[in-house]
């Protein structure tokens, strides 16, 4: 096994596992004051929500898959899974084992990616040239991914047959009733064909015939498809560590008022793996991040705990992309669709401010 170690900041040796929103902004922020460390499987950071955009534009994900070592200037990068936790060190799957004095859990859900950016953005150009040489899209799930992937096919392609299929009651199921009604709505006024309480059997297209059946027995013509269901949470590896007590019923780490984990005095955890109840978005994630940044800072800093930040949910608010100009949001007592709540997020998807947040130029690649 190869040990990571150095003594020059002895006591602030800080280890990051995972590279997604929280994990890449709490290892940037802390790189100067600590010695960082940075797990993850993968070479880069990429903003996720703006990957639907960069399945119709593949030029789009050039600003949004961002190599890990652009914005980690000073820290170190281990490019390979987290496997084990002791008290005191990580232990990744190349056999590394990285001390630590602190520690944040920030995995996320579980995904296949491409280990390097290169193989990301080829990925987008398949996708586009998928969608670009196909007559017909079928997009499997209601959730967010899936009316955003919806919308920007039917906004840059609107020649082409979308149709999407939710087994639930309604589409956006995180948001309430009546920004899921506006958001059908407005897919329907675009012609995407949305079926409801169905699911679809994607093996019944098999042999090339296109034909894919549903549960309710009707059936849809579609050249490629689209699965958009929500991914597991990257936690079940946490029950073979020291932290293997640490997991609710349902997968989620349970963190204390200052992000720590119950228990814990130097282990943070951040983004949707936590189980703090609430929406699991990205905006809320980097505010995990900037709490628990500010957290281990007064800590190293032999700080008392009274000036430790503590982390409390703020209002609900959601911003669904609805192509390039329209959107629908949901703020704390109001509901809008259209050119208004897209100024906010469709043109961009705060892709300059996620990237200016990491000390990168925000137009450039």
């Amino acid at each position: 096994m190869e040990g990571i170690e150095s003594g020059s900041k002895q006591g602030k040796r800080v280890v990051v596992i995972g590279g997604g929103i929280a994990g890449s902004l709490a290892a940037k922020l802390l790189q100067f004051d600590a010695e960082v460390t940075l797990i993850d499987p993968k070479e880069y950071f990429e903003i996720t929500w703006a990957s639907l955009r960069s399945m119709v534009e593949p030029k789009f994900a050039e600003r949004t898959v961002i190599n890990h070592k652009s914005y980690l200037k000073q820290g170190r990068l281990v490019t390979s899974p987290a496997i084990n936790i002791t008290e005191s060190d990580v232990m990744t799957e190349d056999g590394s084992v990285i001390g630590y004095d602190y520690l944040v859990i920030a995995t996320g859900h579980n995904d296949l990616f491409p280990k390097t950016r290169q193989e990301k953005l080829s990925h987008y150009q398949s996708e586009y040239e998928k969608i670009k040489s196909s007559g017909s899209v079928l997009i499997v799930g209601g959730g967010p991914s899936g009316v955003e992937l919806a919308a920007e096919i039917a906004v840059d392609f609107p020649e082409k047959k979308v149709t999407l299929v939710h087994k639930g009651p309604r589409l956006l199921e995180f948001v309430g009733q009546k920004a899921a009604d506006k958001a059908s709505d407005w897919l329907e006024s675009k012609k995407v064909e949305v079926i409801l309480n169905q699911s679809v059997d994607l093996s019944s297209a098999s042999d090339g015939n296109k034909i894919y059946r549903t549960s309710g027995g009707e059936t849809i013509h579609a050249d490629i498809h689209f699965l958009c269901v929500g991914k597991p949470l990257s936690s079940q590896w946490l029950n073979g560590t020291v932290l293997k007590d640490s997991l609710d019923g349902k997968g989620r780490v349970m963190v204390d008022e200052y992000l720590r984990i119950r228990g814990r005095s130097n282990v943070f955890a951040v983004g949707d793996i936590t189980n703090i109840p609430e929406m699991k978005q990205g905006y809320i994630a980097e505010t995990h991040a900037n709490v628990v940044v500010k957290n281990i800072k007064v800590m190293m800093s032999g700080g008392k705990k009274k000036k430790m930040s503590t982390y409390k949910p703020g209002p609900e608010l959601a911003i669904v992309s609805l192509g390039r100009k329209d959107s629908v949001a949901q703020f704390p007592f109001v509901t809008v669709v259209g050119c208004l709540p897209g100024l906010i997020k469709s043109k961009d998807l705060f892709v300059g401010k996620t990237r200016k947040a990491r000390g990168l130029n925000p137009k450039l690649v």
